[in-house]
């Protein structure tokens, strides 16, 4: 069964075209096809408070042809859900009605938690000890997610007002760095050694430029280094010697600084990359729920 997630962030809309398959009694999910456009709906949103018009035909138009993708494929069931950037613009329900009226397509703008459930609904795919425990990490345009768990439950979450496009708006109170200390200090047990993993493309470029194999993790030296380095350096520098998009350029600085203020205050000096997110939660979530039903039925 193929399934098809489209996550409409604040920095980027992506379709993935996905099945969850069994090897040896293990399942995971298989990606198909990958699309992600840069719509940057965090750009108009942190500035002005709404999607502009020209920003919503664009939405119309990336859905439409994710759409027309996630028809070639023939997927069993099409998801569509919207993250930071629409939960905070003032006319979202215009968007997501344009959105419906022009590609049929139902648009759900999803809590910071349920983004954050959705997205660790893969990890208990992943083959490590739940029962150590570990804490997830999501920094997203325009939020961040930590959650943390213990015997693979989770005991303490949240989703702070930080992100990348937000912070390069200079939309970012100064505030929220130390409300996110104060809340691991409260809800992590930094007397205890825990797991770190990393969710976003930003640390999935990270873990790539840095140059490490699939299951290698992120040191945290590394990171301080790759951050000192693209600091220094303008978007076009970044782009010519890094190989990154232009999308991906100004935003990976901002990025570099959430997770390094985050595993800092942990005590933490390395973080894995599994290279999962919220669409291939979205996938196992409508995965489990057709065999729900077809159960039930």
């Amino acid at each position: 069964m193929k399934f098809g997630a489209i996550d409409i962030g604040t920095n980027a809309a992506r379709l993935l075209v996905g099945e969850v398959c069994n090897e040896d009694g293990h399942h995971y999910v298989k990606k198909i096809s990958y699309t992600r456009i840069p719509l940057r709906l965090g750009d108009d949103v942190f500035e002005n408070g709404k999607i502009s018009k020209q920003k919503i035909k664009h939405t119309t138009d990336c859905l439409m042809a994710f759409h027309l993708i996630a028809g070639i494929f023939e997927v069993e069931k099409l998801r569509a859900v919207a993250t930071s950037a629409m939960r905070e613009a003032k006319n979202a329900s215009k968007v997501i009605s344009k959105v419906k009226e022009k590609t049929g397509i139902e648009v759900e703008v999803i809590s910071g938690q349920e983004e954050a459930d959705l997205i660790f609904g893969t990890f208990l795919l992943l083959d490590f000890d739940k029962n150590k425990p570990f804490i997830v990490i999501d920094v997203g345009g325009g939020s961040t997610e930590i959650s943390v768990f213990e015997n693979g439950k989770k005991v303490a979450s949240k989703s702070f007002q930080i992100g990348t496009i937000r912070l390069l708006k200079e939309k970012v109170e100064l505030a929220i760095w130390d409300e996110i200390s104060t809340w691991i200090d409260t809800n992590v047990d930094l007397s205890t050694e825990h797991d770190l993993f990393g969710t976003g493309g930003n640390i999935n470029k990270i873990h790539k430029i840095i140059g490490l194999k699939d299951k290698a993790p992120v040191d945290i030296k590394s990171m301080e280094s790759l951050y000192k380095k693209l600091e220094k350096l303008s978007v076009e520098e970044r782009i010519d010697k890094f190989q990154l998009k232009p999308d991906r350029a100004d935003v990976i600085v901002p990025a570099l600084k959430i997770y390094l203020h985050i595993m800092n205050r942990i005590n933490c000096t390395e973080i894995l990359v599994p290279k999962i997110g919220l669409s291939d939660g979205m996938i196992y979530e409508m995965y489990n729920s057709k065999l729900k039903f077809e159960y039930e039925n």
